[in-house]
């Protein structure tokens, strides 16, 4: 079923109509701040990470509240009162695409493999299971919702694998697609809204988990290796996942954590298989005489083979693998990760559009519930087997 056009704004709002035309290029319009490229950047840039610092800041003094949830709160919140001028832009989408990256090469930084080969071959075989269970059920479901694809395969990528971290490489490797009549900055603002209302719906589920895996697992008995692993391969975030495996006690947070890492390991596989079908529908794009946008569609741009970041996660883990990087280095890594993570946020926040959220309704919801209970199920069969 046909995506329905969305009714979008820009993604600041306060532009009025003296503002010049829109250029020719992928993004934006008109330069709304004169001087270097680098006074260009800087007030949004600093603002991104001015928020980041303050969700931060939150999150340490509320354990339950995210940074990333709370930074994509307040850059929509900006947005659609119309609160962030034209100036800010340039440094925003600096912040949604390459500090989003630079945070989840970071995060390559916490994995090592030795730690998740010592699992074990059933746990690392579970591990798999969940991923690609929960990926093709959430693909299912959000089909079966008629959700747009795109919304349906973030919410998969982000319940299955490593919450907000997967739903934002999930969402750098997609190409905006424009719709008829769709220019390119519309197309961009669709794909952001998409990804806020994945990381906001990860967050949420998440967070309802982290008190009731740990009831349902003494409800069921299960001991500190069965619960430790049911909770690492069924709750999204990994400081969620931490938050569960302290209420659990003893072991069960150790296990937790490397199960966890586990799946955040199968981001790279994920993320290069999802880059191989953009490129063949980028080549589908450029050939079909019946493409919407034709040959000037964003899609008709081949992505890498495997994206550059994707490249540099593998590295990072490699490099922490080798046990050669001082832990001191690793500590640092950790605080560094999540500011990134949540300036991005707030600057793909910034794109979100009450009208676009307005448009899909609750279905998201449905979808994410459904695919929360799905991994939680395929989590707890294989902690049974594993245990």
């Amino acid at each position: 079923m046909p995506e329905p056009r969305p009714d979008v704004s820009p993604r600041t709002s306060t532009a009025t109509a003296t503002t010049p035309a829109p250029s020719t290029g992928p993004t934006t319009p008109s330069d709304p701040t004169p001087g270097s490229p680098l006074l260009r950047i800087l007030p949004g840039l600093l603002l991104s990470f001015a928020v980041a610092g303050l969700a931060y800041g939150l999150g340490m003094l509320v354990p339950v509240a995210s940074p990333a949830l709370a930074a994509i709160l307040v850059g929509a919140l900006a947005a659609n009162l119309g609160l962030l001028p034209p100036a800010l832009k340039p440094g925003l989408d600096l912040a949604a695409k390459p500090v989003l990256r630079i945070g989840i090469v970071l995060l390559g930084l916490q994995l090592a493999i030795g730690d998740v080969i010592a699992l074990g071959p059933l746990t690392i075989v579970v591990i798999v299971a969940i991923v690609g269970i929960g990926m093709a059920s959430g693909l299912l479901i959000g089909r079966a919702l008629h959700l747009p694809p795109t919304q349906a395969l973030l919410i998969a990528c982000g319940f299955s694998i490593c919450g907000a971290a997967a739903v934002a490489a999930a969402g750098g490797a997609i190409t905006p697609r424009r719709r008829e009549g769709e220019n390119a900055e519309e197309a961009t603002e669709r794909l952001e809204t998409q990804i806020a209302t994945a990381v906001a719906l990860v967050v949420v589920f998440g967070t309802l988990m982290i008190p009731l895996l740990p009831l349902a697992a003494r409800a069921l008995g299960l001991g500190t290796d069965a619960s430790g692993t049911w909770a690492g391969a069924s709750i999204h975030e990994v400081a969620q996942v931490v938050a569960a495996g302290s209420i659990l006690g003893g072991g069960a947070l150790g296990i937790a954590v490397l199960v966890k890492l586990g799946r955040v390991l199968m981001l790279a596989p994920v993320i290069a298989i999802l880059t191989a079908v953009e490129r063949r529908q980028a080549e589908t794009d450029r050939t079909s005489a019946d493409s919407p946008a034709g040959a000037s569609s964003p899609a008709a741009k081949r992505p890498p083979l495997v994206p550059f970041f994707v490249l540099a996660f593998i590295v990072a883990v490699c490099i922490r693998s080798t046990g050669l990087l001082p832990e001191a280095v690793v500590d640092i890594s950790k605080p560094v990760q999540a500011l990134c993570l949540a300036a991005a946020m707030f600057a793909l926040g910034t794109g979100v559009r009450v009208r676009l959220l307005k448009q899909v309704g609750g279905r998201p919801v449905v979808q994410a519930a459904l695919v929360t209970l799905v991994v939680a199920a395929v989590g707890l069969g294989g902690a049974l087997l594993a245990a």
